[in-house]
């Protein structure tokens, strides 16, 4: 021990800092995210479909990848985030069928894409619950599941 050395007075304690808050992210920024992202991949996903003529049911897992890792990557750890992107990745999965059959609809009846979405939305809505079966059902689960993990997962 040096000899220039003196123990702290009893009552000289100091507290510690209290530790800082934890961080959740940014909320909205991880909502506007997730909605943008899945606009994006439900177009895709509608081009996807209206190019091959039928529907592909794997591309539902790349919509749940897409809409979770934009919330989570954006949006941080906040508890709502996974949930919110399940719901979009289910509506973009919807949204992107809806739009494959409004692409392959336009082409037989040799209109426009918008006209049919605009003036013709219940003929495209009627083709598409006709298409709909279990596995279709499935794949909404599919990316529902993938987009809440993902969200979960990106953020930690």
């Amino acid at each position: 021990m040096s000899q220039n050395f003196q123990p702290p007075a009893p009552d000289s304690f100091t507290e510690a800092p209290a530790p800082a808050p934890a961080r959740t992210g940014n909320i909205g920024l991880g909502i506007a995210a997730a909605v943008v992202a899945a606009l994006v991949a439900a177009a895709i996903y509608g081009a996807i479909i209206g190019s091959t003529k039928h529907e592909i049911g794997y591309a539902a897992v790349g919509v749940g990848i897409i809409v979770g890792f934009a919330a989570g990557k954006l949006g941080g750890s906040n508890p709502v985030l996974p949930v919110v992107s399940a719901a979009l990745a289910i509506g973009a999965v919807v949204a992107g069928q809806l739009l494959g059959t409004a692409i392959i609809g336009a082409d037989v009846l040799n209109s426009s894409v918008m006209d049919l979405l605009t003036n013709g939305f219940d003929l495209v809505q009627a083709s598409w619950k006709e298409d709909l079966d279990p596995m279709s059902f499935l794949f909404f689960a599919i990316g529902a599941v993938l987009a809440f993990q993902t969200a979960r997962k990106t953020a930690a």
